[in-house]
């Protein structure tokens, strides 16, 4: 049976200073990398004869717009079937530059979860055989998950803030 902190090493070693940011919130080993490495890694974590993890579970994207050089995050779920572990793997990309490599060549299901992130978030993955919307409209000029609008519409008048609490 493996444990974090075996997973963890064997990734480490490989890998040395282009992985980091080790936790295991909820007993998920988690950790982050670069974008130039996150192919490599996937393949590695994939082929590795013991770890094999040969199934991508999601691949989506989280918005932090108060967070400089670091406003989006894509975010990799692996499982090994074999040993039944899973691990999450972190990408950080600027708002300026959020292109990332395409797993497709690694696994086919990596097609449509990278079509859903785009659609949502906006994140382009480079050589994807079709990135285009999944979800929504493609004459939609904006991606609704990304956190560049009120959450409530300050027009309404119907609202009563005593009636939500507030």
């Amino acid at each position: 049976m493996l444990t974090n902190e075996e997973v963890a090493q064997t990734i480490i070693n490989q890998f040395g200073e282009a992985v980091g940011d080790f936790d295991d919130p909820y007993d998920l080993l988690t950790f982050s990398t670069s974008r130039e490495q996150i192919i490599p890694l996937i393949s590695y974590l994939k082929d590795h004869k013991t770890l094999q993890f040969g199934f991508l579970t999601d691949i989506t994207a989280v918005h932090y717009p108060d967070s400089p050089g670091r406003e989006f995050c894509v975010v990799y779920h692996l499982h090994s079937l074999i040993n039944n572990f899973r691990l999450r793997i972190k990408v950080y990309l600027s708002k300026e530059d959020i292109h990332i490599p395409t797993a497709v060549p690694l696994f086919a299901g990596a097609n449509w979860m990278e079509r859903e992130t785009f659609d949502l978030f906006g994140v382009i993955f480079d050589g994807h055989p079709d990135l285009r919307r999944i979800l929504n409209m493609e004459e939609m000029d904006y991606h609704p998950m990304r956190r560049e609008y009120p959450l409530e519409d300050a027009t309404r008048e119907d609202k009563i803030d005593a009636l939500f609490g507030r």
